[in-house]
């Protein structure tokens, strides 16, 4: 079995994790504090990998310049936006819905900006994956009392949605050659150079240095930060970047079930419906599609 066929089915894997490790990060520290530790420790891992593996890195300025933009974008201030967000009473589920904006996003900006062709099906794919997200996380949302959430958090949510299509975008655009170890690397100083000074201007920057801390730390920075970032930067280079952005889709529903096994939070049969729905849209946005002879 080839990288190609089991990195889609890694990535959301991994990356639907970081739902569960973000409630956990709470216990510990502050959740841009935490994102610094993070991402500081993928740097140095990173940087190490590098250094074994004899990595090239970006031959000039343009090179290194672009890696750190794009992780400005992709992890700097999409994660910090997204888990401040929730840090200022963004519920999960809501965040879940505004999350599944960005494939939709992502879709329409690959066809403006870099010329992405999508067929009839990719396109409803796209919609059906939206719409199972919502079937999925709606029901939870009904239920909240919209005056107890903080509508500049909700605004802060959907940009950062916003932001993690520019970095997806900008990626696939710019960040075209070069080693992925030291692209990864570079993207991570990006992502320091958002998230520091943001931390020290809205936080007081507490971290409680126990064991659950580290364990928790140990898994965001080997399962997420390095292989779930590793095999997203692979999907965006190898295919569309709206084939790549629909694995989103699945993370909400896979959070869900991870949470119910972590947290003995309640699965619902919307979800379980919800998310049979997602797996259609992602089905269809990311099968092959056979071309007409010419």
């Amino acid at each position: 079995m080839t990288l190609a066929r089991i990195a889609p089915v890694l990535f959301v894997l991994l990356w639907s994790t970081g739902w569960v490790s973000a409630k956990y990060a709470t216990f510990f520290a502050d959740p841009l504090t935490f994102l610094v530790v993070r991402y500081g420790t993928a740097v140095v891992l990173f940087y190490i990998v590098c250094r074994v593996g004899g990595v090239s890195w970006p031959k000039d300025r343009a090179g290194w310049l672009h890696a750190i933009v794009s992780g400005m974008f992709l992890h700097g201030l999409y994660l910090g936006m997204v888990w401040w967000a929730i840090g200022q009473g963004v519920p999960a589920a809501l965040s879940g819905i505004i999350a599944g904006l960005q494939p939709l996003m992502t879709g329409v900006a690959a066809a403006y900006l870099i010329g992405e062709d999508l067929s009839a099906s990719q396109r409803l794919g796209l919609v059906i994956g939206f719409l199972g997200v919502g079937i999925a996380v709606l029901p939870k949302v009904l239920v909240i009392d919209a005056s107890t959430i903080p509508a500049y958090a909700v605004a802060v949510n959907v940009l950062a949605m916003a932001c993690v299509t520019a970095g997806t975008i900008y990626q696939k655009r710019l960040v075209k050659e070069g080693d992925l170890r030291a692209v990864a690397t570079l993207q991570y100083v990006g992502a320091l150079i958002v998230t520091v000074p943001a931390a020290v201007a809205l936080e007081n920057l507490h971290v409680d240095w126990s064991l659950g801390f580290f364990a928790t730390l140990a898994w965001s920075v080997i399962g997420i930060s390095m292989g779930a970032i590793a095999l997203l930067l692979y999907l965006i280079r190898h295919g569309d970047v709206s084939k790549a952005a629909s694995l989103i889709y699945l993370v909400p529903p896979m959070a869900a079930l991870e949470a119910a096994i972590a947290f003995g939070e309640e699965l619902t049969v919307p979800m379980m419906v919800g998310t049979c729905v997602v797996m259609v849209g992602v089905y269809l946005t990311n099968r092959k599609t056979v071309s007409a002879p010419e």
